[in-house]
């Protein structure tokens, strides 16, 4: 009965009545691990929006713990400044989307398709549409009256919060036990909001852990933009590859050397990554 309703062709099964036939006996196959994009050193997602969330959801709460990263222009630039201490963070992550308008620019132009799915929207996408009431959710940073809030939002009802101390991982202890609160939460999903590099090198600490489950985020000042603590650029700011500028008029003091001195790097980064990759390929950018 089971093969009639599979396969009613008079040929030999093909692989895709192969997965059907699975399917009717056990839990569906997961999606396949998306196509990755070789770009500055990076090994990017070849996934938009739906196709990112479609893989985190099908990960149940009791996987293994895994993490997301979202590298932007700061972090690239940090990045090929300290490759020895951050890159097993980045190379460590289970899924790497890029979170900048900018770099698919100039992945663009040599290339290569690296779609943006940015931190801060996929953090909305999932709070607003695919995380449950009783989902657990442990967040890493930020104060009690944040997590409280997002909370209150979006009706959750299993929340664990642990805030460490500013400079915290510049002690082992300190770092230690941010790891330990992270694998004790057990929990489904795990956002760390506790800024670049910092949160991804906890993610990496914790991915090795025994016992700790879930998927993580590294989403930076996301879960601020959720509460509205901090805003966001316009869409169509957004869209002009300007969320940049918004940023730094809303905090010169604090921004403008990200934006004016360290950011601008970019530019000579990718020319030089360009150039070796065009003599590894033989003379061809692909």
């Amino acid at each position: 009965m089971y093969l009639e309703k599979i396969h009613k062709g008079p040929g030999p099964f093909e692989a895709t009545d192969l997965r059907e036939l699975i399917g009717l006996f056990g839990p569906a196959l997961p999606p396949e691990k998306p196509q990755t994009v070789e770009f500055l050193d990076l090994a990017f997602d070849a996934v938009d929006m739906a196709g990112a969330l479609d893989a985190i959801l099908s990960r149940p709460a009791s996987a293994p713990f895994a993490y997301v990263v979202t590298p932007n222009v700061d972090h690239v630039v940090r990045l090929q400044r300290r490759r020895s201490d951050l890159w097993p963070a980045y190379r460590g992550a289970w899924m790497t989307l890029c979170d900048s308008r900018i770099l698919a620019k100039m992945a663009h132009a040599v290339g290569r398709d690296l779609p943006v799915v940015t931190g801060s929207d996929l953090s909305a996408a999932l709070f607003e549409r695919h995380i449950g009431a009783d989902d657990r959710i442990a967040i890493l940073g930020g104060d009690a009256e944040m997590v409280e809030r997002i909370a209150a939002r979006y009706g959750l009802r299993d929340v664990r919060h642990y805030n460490p101390p500013m400079g915290f991982i510049r002690s082992a202890r300190e770092v230690a036990r941010a790891v330990r609160f992270l694998a004790e939460a057990q929990a489904r999903y795990v956002f760390l909001a506790v800024g670049s590099p910092q949160q991804e090198i906890v993610a990496r600490r914790l991915a090795k852990t025994r016992g700790a489950t879930g998927t993580g985020f590294c989403v930076g000042a996301g879960l601020e933009f959720l509460t509205g603590d901090q805003e966001r650029a316009p869409r169509l700011v957004q869209r002009m590859s300007l969320e940049w500028l918004y940023r730094l008029a809303c905090d010169p003091q604090r921004l403008w050397r990200r934006y004016l001195v360290e950011g601008p790097q970019i530019f000579r980064i990718h020319q030089i990554w360009h150039r070796m990759a065009v003599r590894t390929a033989g003379g061809h950018p692909r």
